[in-house]
């Protein structure tokens, strides 16, 4: 007689990669300091990220530019890690990039093998993006932007964002919850069809 799989051997199932996957991707969610990354691919992974988060000390007040930004007592000093399966055949790695510059030498290895790059934008800091894209294009990946959603931040249209950031005409321009899965796969849709056009 056949039983029904106990919640322990359901949550180890999960924790796995399906047989039946036949292709992988490995996706970069970049951004600069205290945009949303680790909240990002925290709200899509089906299993319990890997973060690499410190606790953030008067030791880089000198260092962290805290302007704009509130309630942040944590930092990514390596990457964020996440898995999310898109189909039977189809599963992303989620790799989230520390926003800080002296943390950019992990940039080379992390980009190496990407499909693709999600950069997530804060609108109130959208000068602080430049850096980032410059990175990005250094290192000739394909990406889309997600205009993240902070409280009592101001609200642009993706035509404004576009000229602000100086933006390619076919660059994706979303914006996005990154608290919330839904808007976060959203983006994330966006710059894998993205990828799928430049592919095609």
């Amino acid at each position: 007689m056949d039983s029904n799989p106990s919640s322990a051997e359901t949550a180890q199932q999960s924790i796995y990669v399906s047989s039946a996957v036949t292709n992988a991707a490995k996706i970069l969610v970049v951004g600069h300091f205290a945009v949303g990354k680790t909240t990002f691919i925290g709200s899509l992974s089906e299993i319990t990220p890997l973060r690499t988060e410190e606790k953030m000390t008067q030791a880089s007040a000198h260092v962290d530019d805290l302007r704009g930004v509130t309630g942040k007592t944590t930092t990514t000093v390596a990457l964020d890690f996440g898995r999310l399966t898109l189909s039977d055949e189809l599963v992303l790695y989620l790799f989230g990039t520390p926003g800080q510059q002296r943390f950019m030498q992990l940039w080379e290895d992390m980009a190496r093998g990407a499909l693709g790059a999600l950069l997530l934008v804060d609108p109130a800091r959208l000068e602080e993006t430049f850096p980032v894209i410059d990175l990005i294009e250094g290192y000739g990946l394909e990406y889309a932007i997600a205009v993240n959603r902070f409280d009592s931040a101001p609200v642009y249209e993706e035509a404004e964002v576009r000229e602000a950031l100086d933006l390619l005409p076919d660059t994706p321009v979303v914006h996005c919850d990154a608290r919330d899965q839904q808007s976060s796969a959203k983006a994330l849709i966006a710059l894998v069809r993205h990828l799928l056009d430049r592919t095609s």
